[in-house]
């Protein structure tokens, strides 16, 4: 089987995210996705200051790859974590979580993870208030 048969190369332009899963701004560009039984997604995330996920988790965990500033990362029930550019984040299957830039810069990362039983990239839930950001 060549690369070609195994990874489907993405090319779409960027993307702007939903208010539902996001508060702020953030765009979303799709590296590539795995072929067929392949559960595999390749993005690229880029979020304005302040931006962040609404609380998610991923069936299968998640990998994330902070390319550019300051990423802010929290799992349900502990500490806001700091990450910056080369720092590698994994957020385990079913966990609960977000992740977002810091208040005064853009954070760029590199995700990937495989899409869930139902199709979805995860399952979504309530907006990350401005204490919880703010921790």
């Amino acid at each position: 089987m060549s690369d070609s048969e195994r990874f489907v190369v993405g090319g779409s332009q960027s993307v702007d995210v939903p208010s539902t899963v996001l508060t702020g701004q953030a765009w979303v560009d799709h590296l590539g996705s795995g072929v067929a039984p392949s559960r595999l997604r390749l993005l690229r995330v880029q979020l304005a200051p302040g931006s962040r996920t609404v609380w998610h988790s991923h069936q299968y965990g998640q990998i994330l790859h902070v390319i550019d500033g300051i990423a802010l990362t929290q799992e349900r029930g502990g500490p806001v974590s700091r990450h910056s550019a080369g720092d590698t984040i994994v957020c385990a299957p079913g966990v609960w979580h977000w992740h977002g830039s810091a208040p005064d810069q853009f954070m760029t990362h590199i995700a990937v993870h495989e899409v869930q039983d139902d199709g979805a990239d995860a399952t979504w839930g309530d907006h990350v208030t401005d204490e919880e950001y703010l921790a």
